[in-house]
């Protein structure tokens, strides 16, 4: 099978990437051509209108144009576009649906939460599994939601849970910083996913927990206290339970002005971080709780950098 320039366009609810790689699918590699992100909000509203705004979608359909002239620029031979769960949640997403077929000249896939998850599992284990032991628990915290996912060398168990970070923002967290009725009535959301969620996926039987996605890499560049945004030291960064909690709890404390401040933090991202990392320190302290009543012990927690957009590169050449 020989080696494929492919282009990965995962959109978010917060974000809208682009991952233009060669990979070589009989040797296992991918490389890095282009990686793009922009902020664009698309999920806007969404949790509370069921509607993607106007002006969300002409954000997110721009970036979209500026990412089709990269493709050709650098010789793409196959892209794909994967919406996530804003655009599941829109009763509108027939228009998106159209502008970036026009925009793109393809077809974008509105994939579905198991679908998501198993994307995002190929695009962390790939890299991580020959460096850290299985069954892995790979969370992918989102804006509009959360993929846990549970294996070793395949998905063996998944699911999506409707929290994340732009969406519990709009919901629950107004104030700056959020009161603490606020943060107890997002608390209670998570929690009770995380309570349907591990009805399905055994939490208990994580060895190596895995966090994707820009929240959780914000925050462990919070948690190393880098002077910028070092994806090397980010990626595959090993840090200890405890040090996670911490940088959740300062994080979640700090106001928009004192985030802003932060020299590694994206501006798209001041307004919701504080609930990104709720979510974060929610499932980690479930996740610890669970294996150590399982008679384990989770001591730390891997950050990686590689996620559904290499998961989605993958699924492009492996067709």
């Amino acid at each position: 099978m020989p080696v494929t320039r492919v282009a990965a366009i995962d959109c978010g609810t917060n974000s809208i990437r682009l991952l233009v790689a060669d990979v070589d699918p009989a040797a296992g590699t991918l490389v890095d051509l282009e990686r793009s992100n922009e902020v664009v909000r698309l999920g806007q509203g969404v949790d509370r209108t069921g509607l993607l705004a106007p002006e969300a979608l002409e954000r997110t359909l721009a970036a979209t144009r500026r990412y089709h002239e990269v493709c050709e620029g650098l010789g793409v031979e196959a892209v794909r576009f994967v919406a996530t769960s804003a655009t599941r949640d829109a009763r509108n997403r027939e228009e998106f649906v159209t502008g970036v077929r026009a925009a793109l000249g393809v077809e974008p896939e509105v994939v579905a939460g198991d679908e998501e998850a198993r994307l995002s599992f190929r695009g962390a284990t790939g890299v991580l599994a020959s460096r850290f032991d299985g069954p892995f628990l790979v969370v992918d915290l989102g804006g509009g939601s959360t993929e846990l996912v549970l294996g070793t060398d395949a998905p063996e168990a998944a699911v999506s849970m409707d929290v994340g970070s732009v969406r519990l923002t709009e919901r629950h967290l107004h104030d700056d910083p959020p009161t603490p009725a606020q943060v107890a009535a997002a608390d209670a959301d998570v929690h009770a996913a995380l309570d349907a969620a591990a009805a399905v996926v055994p939490l208990g039987r994580t060895v190596t927990l895995v966090g994707l996605a820009g929240s959780v890499t914000t925050l462990t560049a919070h948690a190393l206290g880098l002077d910028h945004y070092d994806r090397t030291r980010i990626d595959g960064a090993v840090l200890g339970v405890d040090d996670v909690l911490a940088s959740c709890e300062d994080m979640l404390a700090r106001t928009r002005e004192q985030r802003a401040a932060l020299p590694y933090l994206h501006p798209g991202r001041v307004d919701v971080i504080g609930a990104g990392a709720l979510v974060w320190r929610d499932v980690v302290r479930r996740v610890r709780d669970e294996v150590a009543v399982a008679g384990g012990g989770l001591t730390h927690v891997v950050t990686s950098e590689h996620d559904i957009l290499d998961g989605i590169a993958w699924s492009i050449a492996e067709r």
